[in-house]
C-alpha cells in the first residue's frame, strides 16, 4: 500500500467534493449538465451536492484514516464510487464527449487508487522520528527577568 499516494488522493477528493458542494457548476459544466450560459438548474445542483459530499467524506476518510485497515476500507469505497460513477455516467450523460470524459476521469482516479492500494514496495527509508534534542529551544536569556 502506498500510503502517501492514497492520502494525497484522499485530500484531492475531499477538496474537490467540498468545492463542488459549494459550486455545483464545477461538475455540472464538464458533465454537460449546465445550461448554455453555465448556470446550473436548481434540481441538478440538488442532485450533484450529495455526490460531492460523498466524495468529500470518502476523501477525508482516506486522508485521516488512523491505520492501514481503515485506509484500505476508505480506499475501497473510493474505488467503488469511481467505478460506479464510470458505469453510470458514461451511459447517461448528454453527449458522447461528456460521457467519454466522465468515463476517463472516473476510471483514471479509480485506477490510481487501485495502484496505490496494490503497491507492494516497502516504504522508502526516511529520517524516522525527530529526536527531542533536535527541537529548537529558546536561548537561556529568554524568560529571565531583566536587571
Amino acid at each position: 500500500m502506498h500510503r502517501p499516494l492514497l492520502r494525497a488522493i484522499g485530500a484531492a477528493t475531499a477538496l474537490y467534493g467540498l468545492a463542488v458542494t459549494a459550486r455545483p457548476a464545477l461538475l455540472a459544466g464538464p458533465s454537460g449538465l449546465a445550461g448554455p450560459d453555465g448556470s446550473v438548474p436548481p434540481a441538478t445542483a440538488t442532485c450533484l451536492r450529495p455526490l460531492a459530499l460523498r466524495d468529500a467524506a470518502c476523501g477525508l476518510a482516506m486522508l485521516l484514516a488512523p491505520d492501514d485497515r481503515s485506509l484500505r476500507t476508505a480506499t475501497l469505497l473510493r474505488i467503488a464510487s469511481d467505478f460506479g460513477d464510470a458505469a453510470l455516467l458514461s451511459g447517461t450523460l448528454p453527449g458522447r464527449r461528456h460521457r467519454l470524459m466522465a468515463l476517463g476521469v472516473s476510471v483514471g482516479w479509480g485506477a490510481l487508487s487501485v495502484a496505490g492500494l496494490l503497491d507492494s514496495r516497502p516504504p522508502a527509508p526516511g529520517p524516522g522520528p525527530v529526536p527531542a534534542h533536535h527541537f529548537v529551544t529558546a536561548p537561556p536569556e529568554c524568560g529571565r527577568p531583566r536587571r
